[in-house]
């Protein structure tokens, strides 16, 4: 993990295109401003953690439902 310090309206440069700056310091709270181009994705940690925890429960889902129906066909060549 890359760690740097950075004063309100000080920035930080991502891959050329991606630009993130400092907009205000009030107490433990930092707000920042994140410029990119609109083909990424920017989601907070806890949203993403999300989205994977989703994605990964469908595709257990998927897999069960494949099982379930290879049973039933394995039960019906009996």
């Amino acid at each position: 993990m890359l760690v740097l310090s950075r004063k309100k309206g000080e920035s930080v440069v991502i891959h050329n295109d991606i630009v993130i700056t400092v907009l205000s310091v009030e107490g433990d709270n930092v707000k920042i401003g994140i410029s990119a181009p609109k083909d990424i994705d920017i989601y907070r940690k806890e949203i993403f953690d999300a989205i994977q925890h989703n994605n990964q429960n469908a595709v257990m889902d998927l897999e069960a439902l494949k099982n379930a129906m290879l049973e039933m066909g394995e039960g019906s060549n009996t």
